[in-house]
């Protein structure tokens, strides 16, 4: 899987844009082959169906998945290899051909990011759940790894002793 994202909104003038509003973001525009569908939804929220990616800040890591079907529902996310780059998701037959992907290399992965309040210092990052995408078609899936392995609540920053 690649390292770096793709995922990177288009210029405006390429195609009919989408306008939606947001409650973190306010109205915004943005071309509809930006749109990532995921036919399952991220856990927790199935009838959450279509996202775009915001970027946080100039050179951040960070990017917003901010969904279409509802203006109130935005996770913070980040490609895990950049944290990790040993870190190793099995991908299936089935999750290749759901996405519509050939090659692995043709897959991207978003992790959430959890940030408590008043405590950036102690965000973490969901591991054994990141979306896997592929970028060329829009098409995400979330997939659950190993509990073993990998953790909801990864510590993104060293902890203090």
């Amino acid at each position: 899987m690649k390292t770096e994202t793709n995922l990177k909104l288009k210029s405006v003038d390429e195609e009919q844009k989408i306008k939606l509003k947001t409650t973190r973001f306010g109205e915004l525009e943005v071309p509809g082959g930006n749109v990532i569908h995921m036919p399952g939804g991220v856990l927790g929220f199935p009838g959450c169906k279509d996202y775009i990616l915001i970027p946080h800040k100039e050179n951040s890591p960070f990017l917003w998945y901010q969904s279409l079907d509802d203006p109130a529902l935005a996770f913070v996310v980040i490609n895990p290899l950049i944290l990790n780059p040993a870190y190793d998701v099995p991908v299936s037959p089935a999750l290749m051909e759901g996405l519509g992907a050939e090659k692995v290399e043709e897959l991207e992965l978003l992790a959430i990011v959890t940030i408590p309040k008043d405590r950036p210092q102690d965000m973490t990052v969901n591991l054994m759940g990141p979306i896997v995408i592929n970028s060329a078609r829009r098409l995400a899936k979330q997939i659950v790894l190993d509990p073993e392995h990998y953790s909801t609540k990864t510590p993104i920053l060293p902890q203090k002793k």
